[in-house]
């Protein structure tokens, strides 16, 4: 098999890689290693309003299943931090139907779609990759010009063309359970040690489903398991509503801190595989779906040019590091400061925060894809000066 483009991984950034890749003018093949698109699921499934926007689709009844304007952050002491966006801000959706639907829309745009068929072995030069599967279980070779691996945090073709591993990964658990819902509107978060280094959630699919999760340092599935089972049963803001048993289970990595360099001779990474995720809410599909438009263009170009060498693929490189790369170094070290806080610190800070002044700042300049924005207001001058003292440190940590 000969094509211009070999996108690896048919996610939803994946599927948007190939897709920008044949609208450029390419010949382009998408592979998955598993039997069916949108399976496992290893996501949340919250996505922002600017993340469907990114992907080019509408939010729809087929795949969205609630939508929210808010969260309701709980500090470690349990008082709430109440955040009103006074509009819809994200949908919780079915991950398996959208993931589909943007594969549905690559096959549109004239890409060949190959499941079960896993990428293990990769020879590449500046004209020609030789890309090794197993189809159904059988070897073969796929020849193209440029590969992007969009394979999930980990990357096998990072490894392959000596790209390396992201920065860290957080182990993450999440049920979709009965409960109850205070308000269907709004996702709750809680703070501290009952998910250090992150944060746990609720997200309400209805008024009496919601998906449960949290996530923590890397470590094995039980160790993400035991916080999840002390949140369920010792949390007092979550036991009291959780209604028992477990309709569904995901486990998975999230990927914190993008690779040093995500474009080499003939292969680009993008999406979780690179580590283009939000460092403050493990959000990747609105980054991962920005960054593979570029990749998919510049892939294209670069293969129908026939020069696949490191020095014409650093086009991506550039370009989407000149659009994200502030604001993921800013939310990793927001990341950081707040993984680096005491459950009194957390009190303190949230405590500090609830005042309608500041309130309606998070209102106001509130963005779950550029938390830069607000943080600048927060720190700014003309805000309290109890609100400057509680951001002092933090200040320190991000400037």
């Amino acid at each position: 098999m000969q094509y211009d483009v070999v996108v690896v991984g048919a996610g939803p950034v994946g599927a948007t890689a190939a897709r920008y890749a044949a609208l450029n003018g390419a010949s382009v093949l998408l592979i998955e290693e598993h039997a069916s698109v949108g399976s496992p699921v290893g996501c949340t499934g919250l996505l922002s309003t600017r993340a469907i926007s990114e992907c080019d689709v509408k939010p729809t009844n087929d795949f969205v299943l609630n939508s929210v304007r808010g969260a309701h952050i709980y500090s470690p002491n349990g008082n709430c931090l109440p955040i009103d966006g006074g509009k819809t801000k994200a949908y919780v959706i079915s991950r398996k139907i959208f993931d589909r639907k943007l594969v549905t829309m690559a096959v549109d745009a004239g890409v060949d779609v190959s499941i079960r068929t896993r990428a293990v072995g990769l020879n590449k030069n500046e004209k020609q990759q030789e890309l090794s599967v197993l189809q159904n279980g059988v070897l073969k070779t796929i020849y193209a010009n440029v590969i992007i691996g969009a394979d999930g945090v980990r990357s096998n073709i990072a490894q392959m063309a000596g790209l390396g591993q992201v920065r860290m990964v957080l182990s993450g658990i999440q049920i979709e359970a009965p409960y109850l819902s205070n308000d269907p509107d709004f996702v709750e978060l809680f703070m501290g040690s009952q998910a250090p280094g992150f944060f746990a959630w609720t997200v309400p699919v209805n008024e009496k489903v919601s998906r449960i999760g949290l996530a923590v340092p890397a470590g094995n599935e039980s160790y993400a398991l035991q916080y999840l089972n002390g949140l369920l049963n010792s949390c007092q803001g979550v036991s009291a509503r959780y209604g028992g048993g477990t309709l569904d289970l995901v486990y998975g990595g999230i990927p914190l801190g993008p690779l040093e360099k995500t474009a080499a001779c003939g292969v680009l990474i993008t999406g979780d595989a690179a580590g283009q995720v939000k460092p403050t809410s493990g959000g990747g599909i609105y980054v991962g779906a920005a960054c593979a438009k570029i990749a998919g263009e510049v892939a294209a170009l670069a293969a129908i040019e026939e020069n696949a060498s490191e020095d014409r693929l650093n086009e991506y490189e550039k370009r989407w590091r000149a659009k994200l790369g502030r604001e993921l170094s800013i939310g990793m070290k927001i990341h950081e400061f707040m993984g680096g806080l005491s459950d009194n610190e957390l009190d303190d800070l949230l405590g500090s925060m609830n005042t309608p002044a500041i309130l309606n700042l998070i209102t106001e300049y509130g963005d779950m894809d550029h938390p830069s924005i607000l943080i600048k207001k927060l720190l700014s001058p003309s805000n309290s000066w109890q609100m400057m003292n509680m951001f002092r440190a933090f200040a320190k940590a991000i400037l």
